[in-house]
């Protein structure tokens, strides 16, 4: 079994937005998603995925309004903007470019 991981520097933006692709939601349903996308490999606590989200809301790539949780807290609920969804084209195709890359050097002999 794989133990849980941090996710890799430079990636948590890419990963955030595809969650939220996904389905619009509040921070700990979005933490919780993104365990669940990586079948319990990634953890994002709090001190990284809260300055990542007004990071992406900074950047127009998201929206962020006030609502209440299943629980009754008040929090604030993100949903990808349509600058957002660019983004994660772009950012996937770079990722898929680096990843294939990666592959290739590993596999060299």
């Amino acid at each position: 079994m794989i133990k849980s991981l941090d996710v890799i520097q430079g990636t948590l933006d890419l990963i955030i937005l595809k969650a939220l692709a996904l389905e619009s939601g509040h921070g700990w349903g979005i933490s919780d998603r993104i365990r669940t996308m990586s079948n319990d490999v990634f953890k994002v606590g709090q001190g990284s995925l809260y300055p990542a989200l007004q990071r992406i809301l900074v950047k127009g790539w998201a929206k962020a309004e006030w609502g209440i949780s299943e629980t009754g807290r008040r929090v604030r609920f993100y949903r990808l903007t349509a600058a957002g969804k660019k983004q994660l084209t772009r950012e996937t195709e770079q990722w898929n470019t680096i990843a294939v890359a990666i592959a290739a050097a590993l596999a060299s002999a």
